[in-house]
């Protein structure tokens, strides 16, 4: 299916369509992004120039919510990537009723085993919403391979950190060739979803940065 999307909430209204994990991994720390939030940089993407005739992948795409919104918006190809089988599936289901299915390639992966084979994919831009590692059950700094595996599969990258490890970073995309040019910052509502959440409802702040190789 072809869409043709003029504005941002035509976009985040399809994005909504998109479900959350049926069977959420504390271990993989897994939260669906909200629609909103997904919409707001897939859009800021696509009007740089980063999504639109371009080969993106959604790097620990989940249920798939930037493959599919990058397909939306006209993606030349679409490389979703998980290592989670069940987040696949739905992923596969949800591009199927929203008619994007045939130009996305949905793959199982580690990336901490298949970094080389990723890179050899042509790979224009990259979004990530990696681990932070943040939880008790995720290793202590799990995104780093996130950050060190991105600029060596794509040119350009969009990933997602806590915000209280902005200078850490930042300071690391740079010093292995990456050069920040944007910065996004965004509320993340987290639900009571894991048995060691104690609140109905959390609100975490995140930064999103664009970084291209150098």
């Amino acid at each position: 299916m072809e869409y043709r999307i003029l504005k941002k909430r035509h976009l985040e209204i399809l994005l909504e369509k998109v479900p959350d994990y049926a069977s959420p991994k504390a271990g993989l720390e897994q939260y669906k992004t909200p629609s909103a939030i997904a919409a707001d940089i897939l859009w800021f993407a696509y009007n740089l120039g980063d999504i639109h005739g371009k080969h993106v992948m959604d790097l620990a795409c989940g249920t798939g919510i930037f493959a599919i919104g990058a397909a939306i918006l006209g993606a030349g190809k679409v490389f979703a990537v998980d290592i989670d089988k069940e987040a696949l599936e739905v992923a596969v289901g949800a591009a199927e009723e929203l008619g994007v299915a045939d130009r996305i390639q949905f793959i199982e992966a580690d990336i901490r085993d298949s970094i080389m084979e990723l890179s050899r994919l042509k790979v224009d831009t990259l979004i990530q919403n990696p681990p932070f590692g943040s939880q008790r059950m995720v290793k202590r700094g799990a995104d780093r391979i996130f950050i060190e595996g991105s600029l060596r599969i794509s040119p350009v990258v969009y990933s997602f950190h806590m915000m209280g490890s902005e200078d850490f970073v930042t300071g690391y995309f740079e010093r292995i060739g990456g050069k920040i040019t944007h910065k996004l910052y965004y509320r993340f509502p987290i639900p009571r979803i894991y048995n060691f959440h104690k609140k109905d409802f959390k609100v975490v702040d995140v930064i999103v940065l664009r970084i291209i190789r150098t």
